[in-house]
């Protein structure tokens, strides 16, 4: 069989000399990153994704038999399926729902602020812990923008915490100094979303 002026045979072997030559490169590319360290990772934009992408490295973590203190500052407590699985692994995940909804639920700046000093107060806590590798802050970066608290204080503790350790921040409109901080940025950018079709939020896909 031919495909235009060439056979089969010679379309293949055509590109598996194209694949070899870009394997030789990337092998290049990859011996030439040496460095390991700890990451400041960064989910943010208005698409959905952004905690579900650190609840994922949350999971490669535990693969890894790595522990992680997990600290969410907006969300409150309720049953949802990621809890019920890291629940699973209590020798090696804390997972610690310390707000109470977003700021159009509470509708109490006063508590809002105070909430977030106490889960800003447990993220330092796992920060300075040497037995956790990482750190998730999910919707930080809500609580920052809305000046719950000091961005410079957050940055401190950040960029001067164990350099072997990984830290995630999620949530929208990230703070142009979080993201020049960071190592790892990450805008989810929504396309479509079923919400904006009545779709209700459902088990397995948003909780």
């Amino acid at each position: 069989m031919t495909t235009g002026l060439e056979t089969d045979d010679e379309l293949n072997a055509r590109h598996a000399e194209k694949m070899r030559k870009k394997q030789a490169v990337r092998d290049r590319i990859m011996a030439a990153k040496t460095i390991e360290k700890g990451l400041l990772i960064v989910h943010t934009g208005k698409g959905k994704g952004k905690t579900t992408a650190a609840l994922g490295m949350v999971c490669r973590a535990i693969g890894h038999g790595q522990r992680v203190g997990i600290v969410q500052f907006v969300k409150g407590a309720m049953t949802t399926g990621e809890k019920a699985v890291f629940d699973a692994f209590p020798e090696q995940v804390t997972m610690k729902a310390m707000g109470e909804g977003f700021t159009w639920n509470t509708q109490n700046r006063a508590r809002d602020i105070e909430l977030a000093r106490a889960a800003w107060e447990e993220v330092k806590r796992l920060i300075a812990d040497p037995a956790v590798n990482m750190v998730l802050c999910d919707e930080l970066n809500v609580v920052l923008r809305y000046d719950y608290l000091p961005l410079d204080e957050v940055l401190e503790v950040l960029t001067t915490r164990d350099p072997a350790k990984h830290v995630i921040v999620t949530g929208r409109n990230a703070a142009p100094e979080m993201i020049e901080a960071a190592d790892l940025v990450t805008e989810m950018e929504m396309v479509k979303h079923p919400f904006r079709s009545g779709v209700k939020a459902q088990p397995g896909i948003e909780f």
